[in-house]
């Protein structure tokens, strides 16, 4: 049996698993190493979208990625920046300086990039998916032929 990889890719080593991991984003289970303001980016797919009628047009999103989940806060004015992306986007980059209150961590948006194109690249026929665990199968062996039915007559 192999070895599952760690929770996070380790930057110095190639990814065992090369899926379409957007460019230079901190995993969620990265959050607490850089320092309160720090400039970060982070990605996922969005599992949450809350505007409440008490937030004065404030938005809080929750990404998750392979190491845990992210809240995002987003202002007003940067929602009518990018409002489609924040509406309607299924995996999202976002830029945005940390915040930490009380054990919780926040990524305060200043950008947001809708990234779903990238999870159509993963169920492409031989596409990265194919070479996750549980995939459609390992890139350096060729798929199992179906078994050939005999001709009737």
């Amino acid at each position: 049996m192999t070895p599952l990889p760690p929770p996070f890719p380790d930057p110095r080593r190639p990814d065992p698993y090369p899926w379409p991991r957007p460019p230079a984003c901190l995993p969620a289970g990265m959050l607490d190493l850089p320092p309160q303001g720090a400039r970060v980016a982070v990605a996922g797919l969005v599992i949450l979208r809350q505007r409440p009628g008490t937030a004065k047009g404030v938005i809080f999103l929750t990404l998750e990625d392979e190491t845990g989940v992210v809240n995002v806060i987003v202002w007003r004015k940067l929602y009518e920046a990018f409002r489609r992306a924040v509406i309607a986007g299924r995996m999202l980059r976002v830029t945005g300086r940390l915040q930490r209150e009380n054990e919780v961590t926040h990524v305060i948006a200043e950008r947001v990039e809708d990234i779903s194109y990238m999870l159509d690249d993963l169920l492409r026929p031989g596409g990265p998916g194919d070479r996750m665990p549980g995939g459609g199968g390992n890139p350096r062996t060729p798929p199992r032929a179906l078994p050939r039915h005999a001709k009737n007559g």
